[in-house]
């Protein structure tokens, strides 16, 4: 292979890894498996054997690749501020180009590739679902088809209407990423989220001609398709705007990127575009606290334990906001999980391609839930929230998963600060 086809990574990158292994704790794969190919400094090593030229892309290789969650938890714990997200994107891109998969998994790969990021799509394969679910059949199905364990209880989802007033004087204007999976499994959260903004003062703008926002290909090695959708959203979001909020942890992580994934083409007018779009990005947790929230005044008494969606406190490094709007809801107890950044193995859909070990961190995370004592499982990403939800239903544990947003707009509810417009799902 020519070296010009065996570039995939800055070496320069590559070397910054002074194998330290203080990544080692924070790694997922690592902590269950104790392997360490199957930790950032083992990878690293594996990427840089590639780029060299030493190593074979061969099925082991690409399976200690395809094992790592890309949670960013080692990026956070590297004091040498290794870049290992954009190293194991670089990585999985090369593998789907130049290494040939089983017929079965490339099937399977290009299916949820195929449908996930498309909301119409999955609205038609979700219909049969909901039927099912209503007469009483979907545990059949799921004890047959493992992937169908995952489904929540699927609900219709209504589109929100595209401009949503502030309610009282108007304190900010953004625009809402309504996202894929999240706009078809996960609408009352949208809904919830416009509430609070409005309550809050906050005009809400849901733009119809935006798309996917590209998280899934990026993390599946499919750069090309991530930046055309980039491209759709940065068309679709007015430049007018103070914000750009998102519910979906893994959304905001890589919207606040588009600058870097848009930086090979366009000329330097979109790349502006893209700084700017990026800058403005603020997951919906971060932006009300940066307001700042105004205190609801009706009750929630529950105590509440609090997940750290991978792609929030390590993509984005906002931990203390989500925790912040928890705490000023009267009644509220938050309560802090054992191995609280340790990522619960969604990842994105990792808990399609590798259930295994997706299921291993899905049981070690619902072990530190119901260690807490808690009623609620707050998480700020629907991927986590399908994950922890999947678990507690192996379990017949009637504990509640919900997205912050949603405990806010119960207690402004409480409180008596209706909203028009928006209906509750």
């Amino acid at each position: 292979m020519t070296e010009a086809a065996r570039r995939f990574a800055d070496r320069e990158r590559l070397l910054e890894c002074v194998h330290c292994g203080l990544c080692l704790a924070a790694c997922p794969t690592y902590v269950e498996l104790g392997t360490e190919m199957d930790s950032p400094r083992g990878r690293i090593y594996l990427m840089r054997s590639l780029e060299e030229g030493t190593l074979d892309l061969t099925r082991d290789v690409v399976r200690h690749l395809d094992l790592c969650l890309g949670c960013l938890g080692c990026e956070t714990a590297c004091p040498s501020g290794v870049k290992y997200g954009e190293l194991i994107e670089g990585a999985r891109a090369y593998v789907e180009e130049h290494h040939r998969r089983p017929a079965l998994e490339r099937w399977w790969r290009r299916a949820i590739a195929g449908v996930f990021p498309h909301p119409r799509r999955l609205r038609a394969l979700l219909a049969p679902a909901r039927a099912l679910q209503r007469i009483g059949l979907w545990n059949a199905v799921a004890s047959v088809l493992p992937p169908a364990a995952l489904l929540p209880r699927v609900r219709a989802a209504a589109e929100l209407p595209e401009l949503n007033l502030a309610v009282g004087p108007e304190r900010a204007r953004v625009g809402l990423l309504a996202g894929c999976v999240a706009r078809e499994l996960f609408a009352e959260v949208n809904r919830a989220a416009v509430r609070v903004l409005q309550r809050n003062g906050v005009t809400v703008r849901v733009p119809r001609a935006q798309g996917c926002c590209g998280a899934l290909h990026v993390h599946a090695g499919d750069p090309a398709t991530a930046r055309r959708l980039a491209g759709r959203n940065l068309d679709a979001f007015p430049s007018d705007l103070d914000a750009v909020v998102v519910t979906a942890a893994g959304c905001g992580a890589v919207m606040k990127r588009y600058a870097h994934l848009l930086d090979n083409g366009g000329g330097g007018s979109r790349k502006q575009r893209a700084e700017a779009l990026a800058a403005r990005v603020r997951d919906v947790t971060e932006f009300l606290a940066e307001l700042p929230l105004r205190a609801p005044a009706g009750h929630v008494e529950a105590r509440v334990a609090y997940h750290d969606a991978c792609h929030l406190a390590h993509g984005q490094q906002v931990r203390a906001a989500p925790r912040a709007l928890l705490r000023s809801i009267p009644g509220l107890e938050l309560v802090e999980l054992a191995e609280g950044e340790l990522c619960c193995g969604s990842a994105g859909t990792y808990n399609l391609t590798e259930p295994a070990m997706s299921r291993r961190l899905a049981a070690r995370k619902v072990d530190d839930v119901v260690r807490t004592g808690a009623s609620i499982v707050a998480t700020a990403n629907p991927g986590c929230s399908l994950q922890i939800q999947a678990e507690l239903r192996r379990r017949g544990l009637a504990i509640a998963v919900v997205h912050p947003l949603e405990l806010l707009d119960r207690a402004y509810e409480e409180g008596g600060l209706g909203v028009p417009g928006v209906s509750r799902g």
